[in-house]
């Protein structure tokens, strides 16, 4: 999708785990297309060369730092939350430690930065937007049974969300990827490799699932988020929208 100059002119944006790969991605883009934009990660080094923004050091798991942080905002017309953890394993490999960490980051801290911006977007309404997966309600795949979980419990707030707000003009949808090429994703083929014996058959492993044949981009997910936190969508509200690649199919 190209890029809309101004499209999203006098709109405040704020964009969660926003240091790299899609969150990252989706910063520059609503920048790009006119946004104020405000970039937050809880890795405050991954932000140092994102220019054009306001970026803030931010721990979306901490329910406090997120109410202080949203408190400065008078009016929050999008919200991008795209925090997330990769959990890779079958419950029999899923310990409850691993289980609740893959809760606590996607979605209790969707919980969190949800709950403390609608009320800043009661006033004129806005676009909130969720980073779901297909990997979860959507559909399962092999070793993402903490993932799953918790993408699926992402799926079922965003709905529940637009359900409540839509009378007031707050939208809510959720962008499902495939598999995007990203630094999480490398970080999981690297960790599949030494399961499998080499980096060779772990890509190959990823990329079969994909039946048009390569990975996702950052940038095409953005894409996908600056036309819902645009004008142009404002019958869109409460879906999942997948971009995928032909996973689902």
């Amino acid at each position: 999708m190209d890029i809309v100059p101004n499209r999203l002119e006098g709109k405040t944006a704020l964009v969660t785990a926003a240091g790299q790969g899609i969150g990252r991605a989706i910063a520059e883009r609503l920048r790009d297309e006119g946004a104020d934009v405000f970039a937050s990660d809880i890795n405050g080094d991954l932000l140092t060369d994102l220019n054009g923004t306001t970026n803030n050091v931010l721990d979306a798991t901490d329910q406090s730092a997120i109410a202080d942080y949203v408190a400065q905002f008078k009016q929050i017309d999008v919200l991008v939350h795209a925090v997330g953890y990769v959990h890779q394993g079958t419950i029999e490999e899923t310990n409850a430690d691993a289980w609740q960490r893959s809760i606590d980051i996607t979605l209790t801290s969707a919980y969190n930065v949800i709950g403390a911006a609608i009320p800043k977007m009661k006033a004129r309404g806005g676009s909130i937007i969720t980073i779901g997966s297909v990997a979860s309600s959507i559909k399962g795949f092999p070793k993402r049974v903490a993932y799953g979980a918790a993408k699926g419990g992402i799926i079922g707030l965003t709905k529940a969300i637009a359900a409540d707000y839509v009378g007031i003009g707050i939208r809510c949808n959720s962008v499902c990827p495939g598999t995007v090429d990203s630094p999480s994703l490398r970080d999981r083929i690297s960790e599949l490799a030494a399961q499998m014996g080499s980096e060779e058959q772990a890509l190959q492993f990823f990329i079969d699932r994909q039946p048009t044949g390569r990975f996702g981009t950052s940038e095409e997910i953005a894409g996908i988020c600056a036309f819902l936190a645009s004008n142009e969508s404002a019958l869109i509200t409460g879906q999942a929208i997948n971009i995928d690649g032909g996973i689902t199919i």
